[in-house]
């Protein structure tokens, strides 16, 4: 790595599998319909699309903990599932990883989320959400942040992967925080935008550009220089009261603010992209692991970025594992 050092590439690499890390959000299960489209229904102007395969794949805060588990880490995670059958094929799959799935709680009042996603011809033609988004009960809640208290001391950071589909709450956010804060660990997360303002005294908080420009209140003209993009991220960091913000541009990279003052932006790795679904659950996860393993943020910033670059050269939802990162091109 030009921008790193090879050596010390390989080193930071290199202490992966020697990471815990604990993902507390929402877990998900995604299915994909892939099939063929040969005619239009007889009842309605509507394809029939003929089913060929079905799959399933472990999706949201469940995806996260995967490509943890592929870069090499050891995966606790907490979240919560329905009584019904997508729930129990979602914990089986985790716990077949190896991910500990002590914390995967079962809510009988709310299905398991569940996005199905129906593919004709390489093509998404349709998605259907089975979710139920209003919070969880106050006693799942508690069991979510005593199992973050029972568990911060044998993990070495707390990943909150939030989807805003009920498991993250003012209340939980706030006392996950002070947990890691007490135990001396980083807490790092990806939240939504209704939800960043709650997790004030993270240590990395990253969000995209659109939910940036949402929360900033304004849309940012790129062809303003990287001042404008600066001041802009620095305000930002100060409102969210956290020690660093990520703020990822897709296809452009990432750039970072500390609350030193340190500003970086970190250029993307240039590769065909296949599909960017999934891609910034990669990145959160390889900064996060890199962090942990000593890398400085720039560091970490461009692991994160060619980890994403590996990830979106695949089909569907992807991890690439630290022998993907280790290969010469990406």
């Amino acid at each position: 790595m030009e921008e790193i050092g090879q050596e010390r590439y390989r080193e930071i690499l290199g202490r992966f599998e020697s990471l815990s890390v604990l993902v507390l959000g929402d877990l998900m299960m995604d299915e994909y319909l892939r099939g063929s489209v040969r005619r239009i229904s007889p009842e309605g102007p509507v394809m029939v699309v003929e089913v060929e395969s079905d799959e399933f794949k472990p999706g949201g805060a469940a995806n996260v903990g995967n490509n943890l588990r592929a870069l090499g880490a050891r995966v606790c995670i907490a979240g919560v599932v329905g009584d019904d059958e997508s729930g129990r094929l979602l914990r089986n799959e985790m716990a077949s990883w190896g991910i500990d799935v002590g914390g995967v709680f079962s809510d009988p009042t709310r299905p398991t989320t569940r996005k199905t996603r129906v593919i004709a011809q390489s093509q998404q033609v349709l998605r259907v959400d089975r979710e139920q988004t209003n919070p969880v009960s106050e006693t799942v809640s508690n069991q979510l942040v005593d199992h973050v208290a029972n568990t911060i001391g044998s993990v070495d950071a707390i990943l909150v992967s939030d989807y805003r589909k009920g498991v993250l709450s003012p209340e939980s956010a706030a006392k996950c925080v002070k947990i890691a804060q007490a135990a001396g660990k980083p807490l790092i997360t990806n939240p939504k935008p209704s939800s960043a303002g709650w997790l004030a005294g993270a240590s990395v908080l990253s969000l995209n550009r659109a939910e940036a420009e949402e929360l900033g209140r304004r849309r940012l003209n790129m062809e303003n220089g990287a001042e404008d993009e600066r001041s802009f991220g620095e305000a930002l960091r100060s409102e969210l009261n956290v020690d660093t913000l990520v703020i990822t541009w897709g296809s452009r990279g990432l750039s970072y603010w500390k609350r030193s003052g340190d500003y970086r932006y970190v250029p993307a790795h240039r590769v065909e992209v296949a599909d960017v679904a999934g891609a910034g659950d990669t990145t959160i996860g390889a900064m996060t692991l890199a962090l942990l393993a000593g890398a400085e943020a720039y560091e970490a910033a461009v692991i994160a970025n060619r980890a994403g670059a590996c990830v979106v050269r695949k089909a569907g939802v992807a991890t690439v594992t630290v022998e993907e990162l280790l290969r010469p091109s990406v």
